[in-house]
């Protein structure tokens, strides 16, 4: 049981946030002033004369230290000694979290999962978060890079629990009542009401909300073949990254699902405390192509890029890894940012950094400000190194007289 010695100490209870703790655990209102107190009574005793006791609300009362250590020794008495140390006292002198739970069966063991599967199901958890986050500054079809600041500050509030028994379980603790910065910041925002910053959980809401979409989305298209639910469901947080992150989940399960349990100590909270979404092997088809539908925005093309390898970025968690390339090749933009597909291939744009040597790479050309990525993107070949490409091309070059085509360059 934690300690309440000093009255600092007794200063770090939230008198709303105790209200409803005791509420959700079996105390029941009888009486109340807006601002000034609440009245409970213990589970069991409907007559507010007969061990009721009032939760002080104004800090400025001259009385408040002294009511909160009475209303807490109460509750933490040999009577309700149990609920005390195992539901209230926990959550009450901790920051608020909403849980999510990330499921995956598997025809292993129970708690097991194939170490590759584990890899695969934390990093669609991640994702997951990180598109829901990135639907609450501005739900699109796809993303790409946008949002990518915001939607990782979000992350890095999060922190990752223990699996359960059972089923293999991630878990993922997201604060309800704090701050994430919708810009960057060197300092952390304290206020939880301030307009430079986004509250957690409306954050994680973001998230319930997306997967709630997908799941209709899903159950639309098996009643009507048709994809167009995850059209509509892009206002509602349904992003190409969302698709993915949850085809990671439902692909090769016998059952999954996430399910998120909401902190109802936080005011202003949910009906419902638990929201839970189910997904089945069966969903991955579906799932799969209303990725490719989502991905294949109005603004991209599918080209092949030859080039330089001129800078590496480190690979993220969920990502084979990102490169540059200066493009070689005529009427296309000179750099290239390159987002792989596939993580062994991103070994083989290292090589080519190392020995020089040029690449030729294929994928979804976009334009995000003053960069071009090529998305979903792969490294077909080694060309061979730079200086000698370069040598042959402007041999090449200079044999050809003026008013002269190449071959290669007939229609």
């Amino acid at each position: 049981m934690t300690e309440l010695s000093t009255e600092a100490d007794l200063w770090r209870v939230d008198p709303e946030r105790l209200t409803s703790l005791l509420l959700e655990t079996g105390w029941h209102m009888v009486g109340r002033r807006t601002g000034i107190y609440n009245r409970l009574a213990p589970p069991g005793v409907e007559d507010a004369r007969y061990g009721s006791f009032v939760v002080p609300l104004d800090r400025g009362a001259p009385e408040y230290v002294e009511l909160m250590q009475g209303v807490l020794a109460q509750v933490s008495s040999p009577a309700y000694k149990n609920v005390w140390a195992r539901a209230i006292a926990p959550r009450l002198f901790t920051d608020p979290i909403d849980e999510f739970r990330f499921r995956k069966e598997a025809a292993l063991p129970s708690g097991l999962i194939s170490w590759r599967d584990g890899e695969r199901l934390i990093s669609s958890a991640r994702r997951t978060l990180i598109a829901g986050a990135k639907s609450y500054v501005d739900p699109v079809r796809h993303f790409g890079n946008k949002h990518g600041q915001f939607a990782n500050r979000y992350l890095d509030s999060v922190l990752m629990g223990q699996t359960e028994p059972g089923s293999y379980i991630v878990k993922a603790l997201a604060p309800s009542a704090s701050t994430v910065p919708l810009r960057k910041t060197s300092a952390p925002v304290l206020d939880v009401g301030a307009a430079a910053g986004a509250l957690s959980r409306d954050v994680s809401e973001s998230v319930m909300k997306a997967l709630a979409a997908t799941v209709e989305a899903i159950s639309h298209f098996r009643s009507s073949g048709s994809l167009s639910g995850f059209d509509a469901g892009v206002r509602e947080g349904i992003s190409y990254e969302m698709t993915t992150a949850v085809l990671g989940i439902a692909e090769d399960a016998d059952g999954s699902d996430i399910t998120i349990e909401w902190d109802t100590s936080v005011p202003g909270g949910f009906d419902e405390p638990v929201s839970r979404y189910e997904f089945s092997g069966g969903d991955a088809p579906v799932l799969e192509k209303a990725a490719h539908r989502l991905a294949a925005a109005e603004h991209s093309e599918f080209v092949s890029v030859t080039g330089r390898v001129h800078l590496l970025a480190r690979k993220e968690a969920d990502s084979p890894g990102v490169f540059g390339v200066e493009n070689l090749t005529t009427g296309q933009p000179r750099k290239v940012r390159v987002r792989l597909a596939d993580d062994d291939e991103y070994h083989e744009a290292i090589h080519a950094y190392e020995e020089n040597l040029a690449v030729h790479v294929s994928g979804r050309l976009e334009r995000e400000g003053n960069l071009h990525w090529l998305y979903d993107a792969h490294l077909v070949r080694t060309v061979g190194h730079v200086e000698a490409l370069l040598s042959a091309r402007e041999a090449d070059r200079q044999q050809i007289t003026s008013g002269q085509m190449r071959l290669d360059e007939l229609p």
